[in-house]
């Protein structure tokens, strides 16, 4: 089974958000060199121009991480299909791997202990339940 594409969209980030964050980035950064510089001859406003620098690079840091760390967890993980086959006539049961073709009741290989021929009994998805976090935050 493939993702397809709507699932794909749902998991990305806006092209314009990401470019916005790069550009506070960089100004942030041009910011934090221009008040070093300057801070000799206009110590107010060069220790001014540093403070927005710093904090234009720490938000726009802190939100690239935050964007990335959901984007980790956003990822789909699609979970194995089984087929569960049984012999009427001494009841064994196999569980294997979803096999292209399978449907319920068709008849398989023959069982491992009386060769009768083995019957789909079961096609099934096993989700597994996710682990909630301590910290949501």
């Amino acid at each position: 089974m493939t993702v397809t594409s709507s699932s794909n969209q749902r998991s990305r980030i806006a092209p314009s958000a990401l470019m916005t964050l790069f550009v506070v980035l960089a100004l942030s950064l041009a910011a934090l060199i221009y008040g070093i510089t300057i801070l000799d001859k206009y110590p107010d406003i060069g220790y001014i121009i540093l403070l927005f620098g710093v904090l234009g690079t720490a938000i726009a840091t802190y939100t690239l991480v935050q964007m990335w760390r959901r984007l980790s967890k956003l990822r789909i993980v699609i979970p194995p299909v089984t087929t569960t086959i049984e012999c009427k006539k001494c009841n064994f049961k196999n569980v294997r791997e979803f096999q292209r073709g399978d449907y319920i009741f068709k008849e398989v290989e023959p069982c491992q202990k009386c060769n009768d021929k083995m019957l789909i009994t079961a096609i099934y998805r096993e989700v597994k339940e996710k682990e909630k976090d301590r910290f949501p935050f």
